[in-house]
Parts: structure tokens; C-alpha cells; sequence
């Protein structure tokens, strides 16, 4: 295992759950932005969002179906930004959130750990998520299609 891959299980606490949801981040110097949550525990979630951050830094993070998060900046590198809850959610506040979303294949999220371990491969975990978001998007598509057929 490579020490970035180490570094990041040793600072892990709880394991994170692939999925995707709409969000607005708010820092406090600027007006809500666009935000996609990209996967999430009860302690944080990375996002996907072009908003420049700073580590450390405190946001508002908006979510539907939950209570707005203040959250800190744990890390960002490119369009991704690593988010820490002030607050941990409730286990029973996140399952249901997880129950109300549609999760990635297990072969998608272990390639996404893969790739996230490594600090030289951040190019391939853009492009991977870009696909997992418009793999999202073609998913919600065909739910919406469904649902208007009943």
C-alpha cells in the first residue's frame, strides 16, 4: 500500500457511501454556488464544484432533505473539495438519505477508492467522477421516464 493510500485509511474514520446529490455551497463572502455531492459518510462528503476554497476554511453546505451543514474544508485539488462536518449526521438521518438515492455499482465506488489513494492520479478520478455524474444524470433520466409511465 502506498503512503498516500495509508495515510488516507489512517485518517478515515468511517467509511463513505458513493452517490449523487444536488447541492449549494455558501462561503460567506459570495452567493450560493452549485455543488454535487459525490459520496458521504455521517462525518463529511467530497463535492464536485468549480467555487475556489481554502483548506481549513468554514462553508454552508445545502443539501435537500437535510439540515444545511457547516462544515470545514478538509482538502480540495481541482473541482473536488473534501467537507467535514461540524456535526455528524445521525445514522438515521443518513440512511435515510442513502434509502432516497440511488447508489453506484460496487465496481464503480472500489475503483473510485483505487484511484483516490493515489496523489498522482487525480486526472483519471476527474474523469471517472464526470462519468459517474453523467452515469447519475442518464439513471435519473430513465427514473423520471419511468415514473411518468405510471
Amino acid at each position: 500500500m502506498g503512503q498516500a493510500a495509508k495515510n488516507q485509511s489512517e485518517r478515515r474514520r468511517v467509511e463513505r457511501l458513493a452517490l449523487r446529490l444536488a447541492a449549494t455551497l455558501r462561503d460567506g463572502r459570495s452567493s450560493r454556488v452549485q455543488a454535487r455531492v459525490i459520496d458521504m459518510s455521517i462525518r463529511g462528503c467530497r463535492i464536485e464544484c468549480t467555487h475556489p476554497v481554502k483548506d481549513d476554511s468554514w462553508i454552508w453546505l445545502s443539501i435537500a432533505g437535510l439540515e444545511t451543514q457547516y462544515c470545514r474544508v478538509a482538502w480540495h485539488c481541482e473541482e473536488f473539495i473534501g467537507l467535514e462536518f461540524e456535526r455528524p449526521l445521525s445514522e438515521p438521518v443518513f440512511e435515510k438519505l442513502l434509502a432516497d438515492q440511488g447508489q453506484l455499482p460496487e465496481t464503480t465506488i472500489k475503483e473510485l477508492r483505487n484511484i483516490s489513494a493515489t496523489d498522482d492520479q487525480i486526472a483519471i478520478l476527474a474523469e471517472l467522477s464526470r462519468k459517474c455524474a453523467v452515469d447519475s444524470f442518464v439513471e435519473g433520466l430513465r427514473r423520471g421516464d419511468g415514473a411518468k409511465k405510471r
